[in-house]
């Protein structure tokens, strides 16, 4: 797995010989680069804010002078990237209404665009010298000693060669001597530009970075994934629908005709009474694939819709059901199938667990959500923690940013309502 950052980078053993060192030099150089001109940049238009003061001109120009941060976080967030991978997002508001003004008043009432601001007067004030002194010390430092066999050479004419412009080295021993100590303070200096350029990029996300952001970012990006693997969870259970409806069911009904076909051709007897047992059985094996089949995803949803798929379950419940839905369109098949395992899961508790004579399903489309209530006259005191199903059910629902609301106080009635946000498209057959 690469590493993220400059951080992770040094946790490695080649990290000296990496990429890493070089890109926290590059990292510490432009921040030195930067933080120069920025202090120019600043002292200039103080000095400029200053004369112009005595004509009240310079007022609004030292409005400005506190804006200067923004534009050098936009620099820092982008100079980030070479140590860090992860990207910093910033701390900006939109503005409510278009124009100058409304943008000025904004970014003036926001904390990040101080903190932005205070970043720049410590970036131009005290940060970029260390980034300086850093690199001169870890680079350039063991580079001069590295090349002293070259200066040798070249300038001292193969007699002397200064180190550091401080000591003076006559002989080639020496000389190389000095290359080879050069070398080693070069890997020390990868590990002490690694810590600097981690550490300054640490404060730097803290002042002009956003963590509310950064987990904005997140929480999309874990509802787009989320969405991803509930879209791919309803194409699986289409697919095992299909499969066990277009294989095992059709090797079933077939050998279920074959061995009615041979019960009719077999004499009264021992083998005549087999076969009709084993007709029996794969008619009961038949009428449970079925079942089975329709619990994983039933055709009549995907042909004509929640409010069919709905009737339907409540026909086949041991209970009498009363239906009162209306929807003017369907809502998404993720949406759809939830809230159609939803009722039939809570008409299973119904039969199951309620002692109820009578129950009664509802539900409509309005404001943007779609709701559902399935209702009893049982004996109530209904509890997830039972093992009813209705753990899974919430969860279930949860994943859609659905809402699941149980009301079943001792001795009844039981209320259980089921809300997902959505959207109705026109209705239509999708059998296709």
């Amino acid at each position: 797995m690469r590493p993220r950052n400059v951080w992770q980078a040094m946790s490695r053993p080649g990290y000296p010989l990496s990429v890493w060192p070089w890109r926290a030099a590059a990292y510490l150089c432009t921040g030195a680069v930067t933080g120069a001109a920025t202090l120019v940049a600043l002292l200039a238009a103080a000095a400029v804010c200053g004369v112009l003061a005595l004509v009240l001109v310079g007022l609004p120009l030292l409005m400005m002078v506190a804006l200067s941060g923004i534009p050098l976080a936009w620099v820092e967030r982008h100079r980030l990237r070479l140590i860090d991978r992860d990207p910093v997002s910033g701390r900006h508001r939109v503005p409510n209404a278009p124009g100058l003004w409304a943008w000025l008043s904004t970014r003036l009432r926001e904390q990040g665009t101080w903190r932005e601001f205070g970043y720049a007067l410590l970036f131009a004030g005290i940060l970029w010298p260390l980034d300086a002194l850093a690199v001169t010390i870890a680079l350039l430092v063991p580079l001069s000693m590295v090349a002293t066999p070259l200066l040798m050479a070249t300038v001292g004419d193969g007699q002397e060669a200064k180190v550091l412009k401080q000591w003076t080295v006559t002989t080639w021993p020496t000389a190389f001597g000095v290359a080879v100590l050069g070398l080693l303070l070069m890997g020390l200096g990868a590990y002490m530009l690694g810590v600097t350029a981690g550490a300054r990029a640490e404060l730097a996300r803290l002042l002009i970075g956003s963590p509310e952001g950064e987990l904005g970012v997140k929480v999309v990006e874990l509802t787009r994934s989320r969405a991803r693997l509930v879209d791919a969870f309803e194409a699986e259970r289409r697919r095992i629908e299909r499969d066990l409806h277009d294989g095992a069911q059709q090797h079933l009904v077939a050998l279920t005709m074959a061995l009615g076909l041979a019960r009719l051709d077999a004499a009264p007897g021992p083998l005549a009474d087999q076969l009709t047992k084993a007709h029996e059985e794969a008619g009961k094996a038949l009428a449970g694939l079925r079942e089975l089949i329709h619990g994983i995803y039933p055709k009549v949803l995907t042909d004509y819709g929640l409010q069919a798929a709905v009737s339907d379950a409540a026909d086949r419940c041991v209970v009498p059901v009363d239906v009162d839905l209306e929807l003017p369109g369907r809502p998404s098949q993720p949406v759809e199938s939830a809230a159609y395992f939803a009722v039939c899961e809570a008409l299973a508790n119904v039969t199951r667990h309620s002692g109820a004579n009578r129950a009664r399903v509802s539900g409509g489309h309005r404001d943007g959500r779609l709701f559902l209530e399935v209702r009893d006259d049982g004996r109530g005191g209904a509890d997830p923690s039972t093992g009813s199903g209705l753990t899974g059910l919430a969860d279930r629902v949860s994943v859609l940013d659905g809402r699941l609301a149980l009301t079943s106080p001792p001795g009844g009635p039981t209320l259980l309502r089921v809300e997902f946000p959505c959207e109705l498209t026109e209705t239509a057959d999708r059998s296709a």
